[in-house]
């Protein structure tokens, strides 16, 4: 009986172990934001120390970490895209197996500016809500803990001079940022002026800017005293965690994290799967999602100040005072979003208000072109058949009033024989609009297309290059913004060819000057337009639709660089 035992044992232990041993070797690489890289690596660490495999085969799993806003350079760079505010890729970041950005948002920007860009997964593995990081003793001065805040109160206090020093991180690069925009520009949209309130807001959240969250947190009281609560920053959209992090240092003056409603959307860690790599990857990626989907990996996420996704938490999580959602305990059955949800996020919605904030907040030196030929004249139904030209004045004239007095704006039109021979006419020349804000509004309300004129496209991209390039100025964004609804028909002008070799000839690094041109109708010659900004920069957008041209205005601004600080 002894030895039926025993044998019988050694043999149920052979078959665990032996059920446990892979074969093979896939290998890996997981790019995670910064804060969950180490609950992430430790976790996967003591997967495959237990035998963690896929279908069989041992997988090794490397875990770097990677800011959001490099990977996405990376990735924009890799699919010929640009995306508002990033830049070009850093040289030293590869694409990844699997990417773990701090925000969906991320995904939705690339998918949204390239249609190549299709990873799967994607579901939330983590969670930080995104939250109006004050100076307790200023949050107390407001009601808090006890007074719920919205977000149109903050707007308010932001707008009337009541001494909220305000701040933001550069929402082009950083998620909490763009989710603080979002919702700060939503709140503007239900005021009575809601243009006027949200043009104030962003200008005062771009005084106190950061390029860096470090910098933006350092710009917080360091002491308790009356005038460097003053001095400092008063609010600013950060995520839970960046709070906890903040607060576990012992600062001399703590940070309280104010749950605005309605609720922003949270930083939520996104599994995203690239495209394009192999079966064993894609299993071996799904075998360490898995493993994250454990009470192993929530604790980890605890100790690191973030919850599960599900809006609950683990151990080891030091929740600041007010925080919602069930304290400890496994995670819930239906997800609770730790407040009143604020919806999924709209890619409509980040292009516009990310272009809003690009125009109102990066000083620009502009020259507008506006193309007058006949076929302007064309009525669209969709506008209770108003004209093309009617439209897209409309458009013009709401984009200038986004700009501020310290952008320099100057107005030409186009069409053939305008001038002439010339196929251009200077109508305000570029100034500070701080004096031709009034005459380049009144100049866009004369304007009207010549009935028998056709498009003088080339000679006039030609021309506006030279112009804007010939005084161009170092301390902002030097570019010119085309509209136009047809293609070069200018048998007397210079041709396609003759263009792009004077304006590689006139390109210069050292002084760019971005084209961006905006299409109207189905008459417009993109891929002719494109090769054209392939040389200078900037970009082509392109609408069947002309009343979606001030939507496409927006983005064409947002593409602009920042300007050199």
């Amino acid at each position: 009986m002894a030895l039926v035992v025993v044998v019988g044992g050694s043999w149920f232990g052979y078959r665990q172990l032996a059920g446990n041993r892979c074969t093979g070797d896939v290998k890996l690489a997981v790019a995670a934001a910064p804060e969950i890289a180490p609950a992430v690596r430790s976790t996967v660490e003591s997967w495959k120390a237990g035998g963690g495999s896929a279908d069989g085969t041992c997988v090794t799993v490397a875990v770097t970490e990677v800011n959001s806003v490099d990977m996405a350079a990376v990735l924009a760079a890799e699919h010929g895209v640009g995306l508002a505010g990033v830049g070009g890729p850093n040289g030293t970041t590869t694409v990844p197996d699997v990417w773990l950005p701090d925000s969906t948002s991320w995904l939705v920007r690339l998918k949204t500016a390239a249609a190549g860009f299709t990873p799967t997964d994607g579901a939330s593995i983590a969670r930080s809500p995104v939250v109006a990081a004050m100076p307790e003793p200023i949050a107390e001065s407001l009601g808090w803990p006890d007074k719920k805040v919205g977000w149109a109160d903050l707007l308010a206090k932001i707008t009337t001079g009541t001494g909220l020093r305000t701040g933001i991180v550069e929402p082009t690069r950083d998620s909490a940022g763009l989710s603080g925009l979002l919702s700060l520009s939503a709140a503007a949209g239900s005021v009575k002026d809601a243009a006027q309130a949200q043009t104030a807001a962003l200008r005062s959240l771009a005084i106190g800017r950061s390029a860096l969250r470090d910098d933006l947190v350092a710009k917080f009281p360091q002491a308790a005293d009356a005038a460097s609560l003053a001095s400092g920053l008063s609010v600013a959209p950060l995520s839970e965690e960046d709070v906890i992090a903040y607060n576990a240092k012992k600062p001399p003056v703590p940070l309280a994290a104010l749950y605005v409603e309605p609720t922003p959307a949270p930083l939520d860690y996104p599994f995203a799967v690239m495209p394009g790599i192999d079966a064993a990857k894609i299993s071996a990626a799904a075998a360490v999602h898995d493993a994250l989907d454990s009470g192993e990996f929530r604790d980890r996420l605890g100790a690191q100040g973030l919850r599960a996704p599900d809006g609950t938490w683990g151990s080891g999580f030091t929740a600041p005072t007010g925080a919602p959602s069930p304290a400890g305990g496994p995670p819930s059955a239906s997800p609770n979003n730790g407040g009143t949800a604020a919806g999924g996020i709209d890619p409509a919605s980040v292009d516009r208000s990310l272009a809003t904030w690009t125009a109102v907040t990066a000083p620009g030196r502009m020259l507008a072109v506006m193309d007058v030929s006949g076929s302007m004249l064309e009525t669209v139904p969709g506008a209770n058949n108003a004209t093309r030209m009617q439209v897209t004045l409309a458009a013009a004239e709401r984009g200038l009033s986004l700009f501020d007095d310290s952008w320099a704006l100057g107005l030409w039109i186009f069409s053939t024989e305008l001038d002439g021979s010339r196929d251009w006419r200077q109508l305000v020349p570029i100034g500070p609009l701080s004096s031709n804000r009034g005459k380049a509004l009144s100049e866009l309300k004369k304007v009207e297309p010549k009935s028998d004129g056709d498009t003088g496209l080339y000679d006039t991209i030609l021309a506006a290059y030279k112009t804007v390039q010939e005084d161009w100025a170092s301390d902002r964004v030097n570019s010119i913004v085309l509209f136009t609804d047809g293609k070069n028909d200018d048998p007397n002008g210079v041709s396609e060819q003759a263009l792009l070799n004077q304006l590689k000839s006139l390109s210069d690094n050292k002084r760019p000057v971005q084209v961006i041109i905006l299409g109207i109708g189905d008459g417009v010659d993109e891929a002719a337009l494109k090769r054209i900004t392939k040389v200078t920069g900037g970009g082509v957008f392109v609408t069947k639709d002309p009343t979606k041209i001030g939507d496409i205005f927006l983005k064409a601004l947002a593409l602009r660089p920042a300007a050199p600080r």
